[in-house]
């Protein structure tokens, strides 16, 4: 809009610059146009370097949400292979429990019946020893 009226005002002037009869003044009137012109290139400059710098900022705006956006998600990576981690953790410390808590039961049951011998239930000891270390060593973990 600023352009056309700019352009409308030097044809203004150059038609008013052909009826001038004086030299001076068509002189004048040249400068005036002449200002006019360089007027107009010097906006229409300022107009282009402000889109581009515009369109920069936009861009660089846009490059920062990307990565934040990739930012989150990769914390929300974390977060589920953590939560796998701790859910895997707690199947096996539950599994240790469930286990220790098995044989304890056999061997309560079999000892009740009386029918351990003296080698068997040392290894079933040594047996429960184990699993109630694997119990600890799980419970450790978590």
């Amino acid at each position: 809009m600023i352009l056309y009226l700019q352009v409308y005002i030097l044809y203004s002037y150059l038609k008013y610059l052909k009826e001038a009869t004086l030299i001076s003044e068509k002189l004048k009137l040249e400068k005036i146009v002449k200002l006019e012109e360089e007027k107009a290139i010097k906006e229409q400059e300022a107009e282009a370097k402000r889109l581009v710098k515009e369109k920069k900022k936009a861009q660089k705006a846009q490059k920062n949400a990307e990565k934040a956006q990739k930012k989150a998600e990769k914390a929300q990576k974390r977060a589920e292979i953590a939560l796998k981690k701790k859910q895997k953790l707690q199947r096996n410390f539950e599994k240790a429990q469930s286990n220790l808590d098995k044989g304890q039961k056999k061997y309560e049951n079999l000892k009740r019946r009386g029918k351990l011998s003296p080698e068997d239930e040392g290894k079933w000891l040594k047996k429960l020893d184990k699993l109630a270390d694997r119990l600890k060593k799980e419970q450790g973990k978590l």
